[in-house]
This record gives C-alpha cells, structure tokens and sequence, in this order.
C-alpha cells in the first residue's frame, strides 16, 4: 500500500516524525509518498528553509518519495490546497493520510458531503447574502442541515475536511487514514511532543533552541517575509490597475482595495491592515500579495500544472517512480522543461533567494537536484 501526505513541512518537526512512524507502524511494508508545498506556503509565506533541504529531511525522517506541490497548489485557499494535493496523489497513493483534531473518519466524510451538496450552497449564500463572513456562515449553514459546523472551527479540521471534498468531488479511489492532531496549531512555545510549526518557525526567528523540536541534523539559511519587503513593496507600487485586477483571492473588488492602499501605505503590514476585514481572512490577503510579487494571475492559478518535480527520494522511491511513470507526468528537481509553467517555475525560484539576509543567486533554483538518500 502507497499512503501519501500532503505537506508544507515548514520546517518538518517531531510532530511530523511522529506522523511518519504512526504510518510505517500500521503498514511495515508499505510506502510513503509526500507531496511538500515548494518554496512558497499556504499562509502567503516564503518556506523558512529551502525546499531541497525539507525533502530531504523529509525522507530521512521516514518518507519513501517526496514529490513538489505545484505553486499554485501551494498558494491557494485550503480548498485548492486539498484539490490540487488529491488531484496529483490519487495517481499513486491508495490512502491519504492527515492529522485533524476530529480524527473520526464517518464524521469528516459526512460533513464533506453536505458541504458539497446542493442545498449547502443555497444556505451558504443566504447567509452570506446577510453579512456573515465565510467561515461563519458555512458552520451556520451546516448546522441548518443538521450536520454540525463544529469541524469548521480548527485549522486541521478544515483542511481534513477539504480533503475528503476533493476525493468526492474528483470521484478517486482513495481511502484515508485520519490521525488525532494533538497540541495546538496555534501555540507560541511548542511543546515537546508535539510542536507547532508556528512556534517552531518563531524559535528559529528569534535565534531559541528551536533544534529541540526537530529531527537531529537540520539546517538551512532562513528565508522571511520580512527579509523580502522591500522588493515585494517595489513590485506593488509599479503594479499596473490590469495587474491588480488579475490576481487571484482578489473577487469582490477585494484587488482595488489592495491597489488603492499599496500605492499610499509605507509597509508592508501597514497595507495588509488597511485592507484587511471581517469578511476576508488575513490569510487570504498574504496569499494575493505573494502572487503579486510572484507575477501570479487568476489563470495561471486556475491551470493545472503539467507535471510534478521529484525532489527527494531513497531505493523504495525510486521504485514507486519506476512503478508511477504510465501514471504522472514527473521530472527531476532543476530539469528543464519546455513548457509555458516552465516560465512560472523559474520566475518564483529566482525570486524566493530575496527572502535570505544575504540575498542568494537567482540561479540556485536552476543548480538544485534531486536528493538521493540511501537506506
């Protein structure tokens, strides 16, 4: 059996590890596929360290095969997160594998169902239409289904959630294998067995012992929003109006509020704050920013890449890409393509280097290869 992951791994920590084990434990002779967000994440972020660098650790903490979830994939809302993850990995995984507060499989599928139910969507708009937000008004409209909204409140929920959509919606073969997500995804000081990304980033930031809460031997140059301001700044004030209206997340007129207070704020924040509302998550607003310093349009968000890169793998990988080459479209880490996403690629690697201290060489990207890890 193939189980796989979809994963950020930003940085992979003991909770990860944990994850890991608990799978090789229920399937000693299965394999492991993760599908990591690049060297872009979901919260709108640069990855902390370099996507190489997490691949590896990554099979060196258990994974048979660790293969690059496409940008666009990556900077999407948790819907596209899931729909892209499913999408690649239902190719050649049997199982999807993920942590959740609720790890009650009947209770994920059933409120996935009703989410992608036609009477969800009448509920939701009314309620929307009423000035809820949409987060809050998917748990009131569930809850007129008699459903319950309550896996709509944390963060891993919600996202298990929206994997479970993407299987029904995309009609795969694959089953999943929920695990109990303990700690909180939101703490400040990680705990020692299971640690949150969030606080482990926030560690390493502010130079603690952060390597406690890690698998030994990892390293890297940090790469930080805060690093790249400048230049994400400069990208937003010689943004043109047609620019502005092509971005993705920017619906409602949300890209002209941006515009409009990009061209007067003096930070980055400062912008974030003026745009910012009830009604659309800080997360959402980072995202749209980072694909406006990327060069990111709705099209290009809404196209499927052509092919997934290889980034890490050991001999049980190297036999699952062997075993998978009928059934993905996969090249190596730094092979070239001659594909338009080609152009897509190459632009985002050239550009994550300006988030390091010390900016790095814009043809890093260009020089990676894939990680051979021998057992």
């Amino acid at each position: 059996m193939i189980t796989g992951i979809i994963c950020e791994y930003n940085p992979l920590h003991l909770g990860h590890k944990k994850q890991l084990d608990m799978i090789r434990k229920a399937d000693p002779e299965g394999n492991i596929v993760c599908l990591m967000s690049g060297n872009y994440v979901q919260r709108g972020q640069p990855a902390i360290i370099d996507k190489s660098i997490r691949a590896e650790n990554a099979v060196k903490a258990g994974a048979d095969l660790v293969l690059e979830l496409p940008v666009g994939g990556c900077l999407s809302s948790a819907e596209g997160f899931a729909t892209e993850g499913v999408r690649i990995l239902s190719a050649i995984c049997d199982r999807l594998c993920f942590g959740a507060e609720t790890a009650d499989e009947k209770k994920l599928m059933e409120t996935a169902k009703a989410l992608i139910s036609s009477e969800f969507s009448e509920k939701l708009v009314a309620q929307m239409d009423g000035g809820a937000s949409y987060p809050v008004a998917c748990q009131a409209a569930l809850e007129q289904m008699g459903v319950g909204g309550e896996l709509l409140r944390k963060p891993n929920d919600i996202l298990a959630v929206e994997y479970c959509k993407a299987i029904l919606k995309q009609n795969v073969s694959m089953g999943i294998m929920p695990i109990c997500r303990q700690g909180d995804y939101h703490d400040a000081i990680p705990d020692r067995e299971n640690p949150s990304a969030t606080a482990v980033r926030e560690l390493m930031l502010s130079g603690g012992n952060w390597q406690d809460y890690v698998p030994a031997g990892q390293t890297g140059v940090l790469h930080t929003l805060q690093q790249g301001e400048k230049a994400i700044l400069a990208r937003l004030r010689t943004m043109t109006d047609e620019e502005f209206e092509a971005l993705p997340h920017g619906s409602e007129g949300l890209w002209r509020k941006l515009m409009h207070n990009a061209r007067q704020g003096d930070s980055l924040e400062g912008i974030l704050e003026a745009v910012k509302s009830k009604r659309y998550p800080r997360t959402r607003l980072d995202r749209m920013v980072m694909c406006a310093f990327l060069g990111l349009t709705a099209e290009d968000m809404k196209t499927p890449a052509p092919y997934v890169r290889v980034l890490a793998f050991n001999d049980k990988g190297r036999q699952i890409l062997r075993d998978s080459k009928e059934k993905i479209n996969l090249v190596n880490a730094g092979e070239t393509m001659d594909h338009p996403y080609q152009q897509i690629e190459t632009r985002c690697g050239r550009l994550y280097g300006l988030f390091a201290e010390n900016p790095e060489s814009p043809q890093i990207e260009k020089n990676r290869r894939v990680r051979y890890i021998s057992e």
